[in-house]
């Protein structure tokens, strides 16, 4: 396991893990953005404060496959 994550750790320093880089940060980024708003606005609620970073980390979670759906490796 530590092997393949080496090797792909090697492949994404040297610009060749990902056919389309901007994609993958375009998509990323756009997940963040939206897990960071939801997190601010829950974070203004009268609750716990644990629950906004719960709440908001399982909807970016749950965000990334799709917006990741299209990725494409090499």
């Amino acid at each position: 396991m530590l092997e393949i994550g080496w090797f792909s750790a090697k492949l994404f320093f040297k610009g060749k893990l990902l056919r389309d880089p901007m994609y993958f940060v375009q998509q990323t980024a756009i997940g963040i953005t939206g897990g960071l708003i939801l997190f601010v606005l829950l974070a203004q609620v009268e609750i716990p404060f644990y629950l906004p970073i719960i709440l908001s980390s399982l909807v970016t979670g749950m965000m990334m496959p799709f917006l990741l759906k299209d990725f494409k490796m090499k």
